[in-house]
């Protein structure tokens, strides 16, 4: 087990990232598509874990970061989610940015960037990616967020391996 409280803030980072990975590994094998969230407040406590929830019902809108933002929104209060940081296992798209942002999440951090997202999944029906950075969508907020990322692409992207088959 590792002691989260010794790590450097970068190494916190990379952990929890990882952490994120796991989800999105667990995603997949529930059917799922390879994404995960991980919501982790400032005391460096785990409160949320979300896997990608597209399959049975086919919610393309049941990414892991909108379902973690709605859930984190009604279960958490604002200050924590204020100095809170959501690990993505990749970039959160537009749609997630938003929620992200509406939610009142601080700080993000993520593996797999879009665009080598989209140089994964190719024109696969099921994740028509959007060419728009989420720092573009929280950049136009009234508050900051917080963005680091990519991080630990390479690891990030491995989750995807013989997942899309373009």
């Amino acid at each position: 087990m590792v002691d989260v409280l010794a790590l450097s803030s970068s190494e916190l980072d990379e952990h929890f990232l990882r952490l994120s990975f796991a989800v999105a590994r667990r995603a997949v094998s529930h059917g799922n598509h390879p994404f995960g969230a991980v919501l982790v407040d400032q005391g460096r406590n785990v409160l949320i874990e979300t896997e990608n929830s597209y399959m049975p019902s086919h919610d393309s809108t049941a990414h892991a970061e909108r379902l973690l933002a709605t859930q984190a929104c009604t279960t958490v209060a604002p200050d924590i989610l204020r100095n809170a940081t959501l690990y993505s296992s990749a970039e959160p798209c537009a749609m997630c940015a938003g929620a992200i942002y509406w939610a009142g999440i601080g700080r993000v951090v993520y593996g797999l960037s879009e665009v080598r997202l989209r140089r994964l999944t190719g024109n696969h029906p099921q994740n028509p990616t959007l060419d728009l950075p989420c720092r573009a969508v929280f950049g136009s907020g009234q508050r900051p967020t917080e963005v680091v990322g990519p991080l630990l692409e390479d690891e990030a992207a491995a989750v995807h391996e013989g997942v899309w088959g373009k």
